[in-house]
């Protein structure tokens, strides 16, 4: 049993608490929110996860002190854009635990990936990524998830291995902790253009070449920036893409969808009502994608449609219309 402090109290954090805690390790989650703490801690319900039962060994607080205190496993799931800002304030009551980063994203400013934004903040912490394919919907009602854990200390992946593993949870150990947290990261952007192609009304071919060639964009993006290309292949990568193109629980897909018709950024905020991680992605990426000078048709897409005005619809023609060449 471990005492497991989880900051941040949405739906992914409190998704990843409800599977610990029916482990039997004590939870403590932290919220900045005292409307989300009390809802966790009377009624036993996350405003997110509608179908979710909250068990009694779940504590939320809004103190950082109170809920790092004892523990040994930190998880970090904040958005992306939150992290080193949030690291900063929690970091002072952080000793000796392993920390876990549970998000996907990018540091916009930097060009940071997380987990060189949370080993900046604790230089000398033990850090950890977990990603892969998993919709917080499904694993708070215990729906079986395969995720994947990376380090570059072998004994932090076992003992989350071990200690995260259960009959609704399989946890895969990794050392590429670039790939892990970049696959994570870039697929959300394939995902946004997933769902502009939902939007579009396009067919099941459209998909399957989106999915294709854009796992080929991340992978190639990935490497260049110090990633394995077989990460790019499995849980983290192919897997995360899957799930998160064609599922109707991906906020991400679900923006792309709103722009596929016709609104805006701001509307499509609105209206999904959460982070969407992949549009700032995007902007890192295509910055990324310029700096290594890589070749990134469905990123330069997607781009020039949310940032230069480029009608949905052509963007696709734009795409189908590309010179000639082989696929490999």
């Amino acid at each position: 049993m471990k005492n497991v402090c989880i900051i941040g109290s949405g739906s992914w954090g409190v998704a990843l608490a409800i599977n610990l805690a029916l482990k039997g390790h004590n939870i403590k989650i932290w919220s900045f929110s005292e409307e989300e703490r009390d809802l966790i801690n009377n009624e036993k319900k996350c405003k997110f996860l509608p179908k979710a039962e909250i068990p009694n060994n779940i504590y939320c607080t809004t103190s950082y002190e109170e809920a790092i205190e004892g523990s040994d496993i930190i998880l970090h799931v904040t958005p992306s854009k939150f992290t080193r800002s949030t690291v900063k304030e929690y970091k002072k009551y952080v000793t000796d635990q392993v920390v876990v980063i549970c998000s996907k994203g990018f540091e916009k400013d930097s060009l940071k990936t997380l987990d060189d934004v949370v080993q900046e903040e604790l230089p000398n912490s033990k850090i950890a990524v977990l990603s892969g394919p998993s919709h917080a919907e499904e694993v708070s009602i215990e729906v079986p998830t395969a995720l994947v854990v990376a380090s570059k200390y072998k004994e932090v992946t076992d003992m989350i291995q071990e200690e995260f593993m259960s009959d609704s949870l399989r946890i895969y150990t990794c050392t590429d902790v670039k790939g892990v947290e970049l696959g994570g990261a870039l697929k959300n952007i394939i995902a946004f253009c997933a769902g502009v192609a939902a939007g579009l009304k396009l067919g099941d071919n459209s998909f399957a070449a989106l999915i294709t060639r854009g796992l080929k964009e991340i992978a190639e993006l990935g490497v260049a920036l110090g990633g394995e290309k077989e990460t790019f292949y499995g849980l983290t990568g192919l897997g995360d893409l899957i799930v998160t193109c064609l599922s109707e629980h991906s906020r991400n897909r679900k923006a792309g969808m709103l722009i596929g018709q016709g609104k805006t950024i701001e509307e499509a905020r609105k209206e999904v009502g959460m982070v969407i991680e992949s549009i700032d992605n995007i902007e890192v990426a295509h910055e990324l994608g310029k700096i290594h000078n890589i070749e990134m048709p469905i990123l330069e897409s997607v781009y020039n449609t949310l940032y230069n005005n480029l009608d949905p619809k052509e963007a696709v023609l734009k795409l189908m219309q590309r010179n000639k060449k082989a696929e490999f």
